[in-house]
């Protein structure tokens, strides 16, 4: 069965405007509702506006009372892993256990740069991404982890009061078909990539179950997910994604009902057992309403 969300960005918003949009995408019948990890709005801008991500998680988690309460997702180059699985852990009690973590390698230079933290290599993010799963997996999934690498190293460590749920699902963030879908398939319970066709989704789907026969593991185990933008006009387009709006576009949806179901639809056909729609402030929930009535969810 196919899962539709809705993603909300942080950026140019206030917390009254979230609270109110939270509670229209619940009520509309839609399963998830996800926050972004950004300290700049996330469209290479370099606004600044933009709320904390943990914080809007639990509000989030305490705000809603049915929906998955996710993240896509957050930066393993600066959030230590053992710090972030003790606030999911504290997510899933505020929820009652509808939490789920997402780690990406992170991507957005300016916000590093403004902040004093470094920004390495693609490779070596990466690195960090891959011993960060393996930390935040141990501690929401174990009772006590030990892990040595190159950037954390873990001593029978413990993250207690434990989860509500017996294993918080964790999601890989990211298209990166060598490293990325390689750490998803070795890690991840879900895989989610933002803003690619449905054909660039269907290719990088059979990549990743490459990836899991390499690791055997059953490709089933691993849900897979893509984020799609959804603007009314061009002008809504670019008051959203701002200097991002070009590298996007092949996976935004405009037009009237049939099309953005007709869409959604070749998402589905190409493999992903969850849509999420990926909104950004100015908020306008036309689109996602007649969506909604669309799909059949309210």
């Amino acid at each position: 069965m196919t899962v539709f969300g809705v993603h909300t960005g942080l950026q140019r918003t206030t917390v009254q405007e979230l609270f109110d949009l939270w509670d229209r995408i619940e009520a509309l019948g839609f399963g998830w509702i996800s926050i972004w990890d950004h300290f700049y709005a996330a469209d290479l801008t370099g606004d600044p506006e933009c709320l904390e991500a943990v914080a809007s998680h639990a509000a989030l988690a305490c705000r809603t009372s049915r929906v998955r309460c996710g993240s896509l997702v957050y930066c393993a180059g600066y959030r230590h892993p053992a710090v972030l699985a003790n606030a999911i852990a504290t997510i899933d009690h505020l929820s009652g256990g509808r939490a789920d973590v997402g780690l990406g390698a992170g991507w957005s230079q300016v916000e590093y740069d403004a902040y004093g933290i470094p920004f390495p290599s693609v490779g070596t993010r990466l690195d960090i991404l891959e011993e960060a799963v393996q930390c935040v997996r141990g501690l929401l999934h174990n009772d006590s982890t030990s892990f040595k690498g190159k950037w954390f190293t873990l001593e029978d460590a413990r993250c207690a009061p434990r989860p509500v749920q017996e294993r918080v699902p964790i999601w890989i963030g990211g298209g990166g078909e060598r490293r990325t879908l390689a750490i998803a398939a070795r890690y991840a319970d879900g895989w989610n990539v933002p803003f690619v066709s449905p054909q660039d989704f269907a290719r990088k789907r059979a990549v990743l179950q490459r990836h899991c026969e390499d690791a055997r593991r059953d490709p089933t185990a691993i849900r897979c997910s893509v984020n799609l933008g959804m603007a009314t006009d061009e002008d809504d387009f670019a008051a959203q994604f701002g200097n991002l709006r070009e590298g996007v576009r092949p996976g935004v949806l405009m037009g009237g009902d049939a099309e953005l179901v007709d869409r959604v639809s070749q998402y589905v056909e190409a493999g992903a057992h969850q849509v999420n729609i990926a909104l950004r402030a100015p908020w306008k929930l036309d689109g996602l309403e007649r969506l909604a009535r669309a799909l059949g969810l309210s």
